[in-house]
């Protein structure tokens, strides 16, 4: 096994990267380790698809997915209120892959990701369907619209603290049926726990 593959999955050739750099690779992989977590599960040779992560429950959740994007050198991109793209943070928020949301525009965030994706050769999208680091009752439905509407599937995530895992799930297939699917995917959720909550 090697020093890579210890904390982080293979990566597939259509998965959209950044450019490579071994220098913050092999940082990403550290702190990982050092930290005791890891990921785990299969990446998707998928070249476009929604990325949804959950529970949501904690900053710290940022501070391990953002180790383990730059340990595998994927790019996402996120949409981000457009009150945080001022200097110096700015440059920082794009290079990071987060897009600012225009609120103003007639079409709404939903059309915009969906627009982003389209347009886009490559593009891996992701969010968080509670929204928030409360628990919620009912998740948003927009990720789901989002994969409808641009005809990609969703890649299911996950936080799971007691173990220190950041797990790669399943590849879902919007049905076009809301209900069933949030159903269908909130039920995938339910064995996984965030630092301070499950998704139930």
């Amino acid at each position: 096994m090697s020093d890579a593959q210890d904390v982080i999955p293979a990566i597939p050739p259509n998965m959209p990267q950044v450019p490579p750099n071994r220098f913050t690779r092999w940082m990403g992989r550290t702190f990982l380790r050092t930290f005791g977590w890891k990921v785990v599960g299969t990446l998707p040779d998928i070249p476009k698809l929604v990325l949804i992560v959950a529970p949501h429950s904690s900053n710290w959740d940022g501070i391990w997915g953002m180790a383990a994007k730059i340990a595998m050198g994927f790019k996402v991109r996120v949409l981000g209120k457009a009150q945080l793209f001022w200097w110096p943070l700015s440059p920082l928020l794009r290079k990071l892959g987060v897009v600012p949301v225009d609120r103003s525009s007639p079409q709404g965030t939903v059309e915009q990701a969906v627009r982003m994706i389209r347009e886009s050769e490559r593009m891996w999208f992701a969010l968080t369907p509670e929204g928030t680091r409360k628990r919620v009752e009912k998740w948003k439905g927009g990720f789901l619209k989002i994969a409808h509407q641009a005809q990609v599937p969703i890649l299911m995530a996950y936080f799971h603290y007691p173990e220190k895992t950041i797990g790669i799930g399943d590849v879902y297939y919007p049905t076009g049926d809301a209900e069933v699917d949030m159903a269908a995917i909130r039920a995938w959720y339910r064995p996984w726990q965030g630092k301070n909550r499950g998704t139930v």
